[in-house]
């Protein structure tokens, strides 16, 4: 099994992300939880009221699934990683109405600049919780919404977390699940890597989006391929916010 050190004259990655990124490759999109795609898009365009020539800004792209498919919706979608690896592949395979570049979710700079935002399976918010940085994530998304603009964002659920941590840790003090896994790259080699996600319950994800200038609308119970409008539980993984900005 190789090991996750880097040599001693790489330059320092910005996050903890990257050399996982790097090493994944497009072996991401082989998980199970990438399969549910369309699924997710279609319910999202609908509880969003995503129309053709809207501009959307999916922060934390990855490999730019949800992009794609919200661009062969008639979008104009911009997506924005911090893995240069998976913003290369998601250029790649891009349809026309979507571009890419590599960008740190926590320094976002655009201004009222999109109609609507997606941040989903842990695209920057909550990845990015080793530095604390998720209240800085989700204030430049609001800045980046236009007045009215709307947001869908998934967390973590930490009632879920607690339940079922069979496998991982869970700091209580700072809502931190912490997992050792391995992964594997296109050719198959496996890699030990430690896995960080902030886990969220609703009254928290309300009280930070107000915090930003954002108004919750809604907040379902979901799994990856299965976003449906149910109440939050403590059954399903994640938590799926729809807001607007204020």
């Amino acid at each position: 099994m190789t090991s996750t050190a880097p040599p001693a004259d790489a330059p320092e990655p910005d996050h903890w992300f990257e050399p996982l990124a790097d090493h994944l490759g497009s072996a991401y999109l082989r998980y199970s939880f990438t399969k549910g795609t369309r699924q997710e898009v279609d319910a999202i365009v609908s509880a969003l009221d995503l129309v053709p020539g809207q501009r959307v800004l999916d922060v934390g792209c990855g490999p730019g699934r949800h992009s794609h498919e919200l661009a062969r919706r008639g979008m104009v979608v911009h997506g924005v990683d911090i893995s240069e690896r998976f913003v290369e592949l998601a250029r790649g395979a891009a349809p026309p109405g979507a571009t890419f570049e590599r960008l740190d979710a926590r320094h976002l700079a655009f201004d009222s600049e999109f109609d609507a935002a997606v941040c989903l399976c842990q695209g920057a918010f909550g990845l990015m919780t080793a530095g604390g940085d998720d209240e800085a994530v989700l204030a430049g998304i609001a800045r980046a919404l236009r007045p009215g603009g709307r947001l869908a964002l998934s967390a973590f659920n930490a009632y879920f977390a607690v339940r079922y941590h069979e496998g991982a840790t869970f700091d209580a003090a700072a809502g931190v699940s912490h997992e050792r896994t391995e992964i594997r790259n296109e050719a198959g080699e496996p890699r030990e890597v430690d896995l960080w996600t902030a886990c969220y319950t609703p009254r928290e994800l309300t009280l930070l989006c107000r915090s930003v200038g954002l108004r919750v609308d809604d907040l379902w119970a979901v799994a990856p391929g299965e976003y449906r409008p149910e109440r939050p539980s403590t059954e399903t993984p994640e938590h799926l916010v729809l807001a607007t900005r204020i």
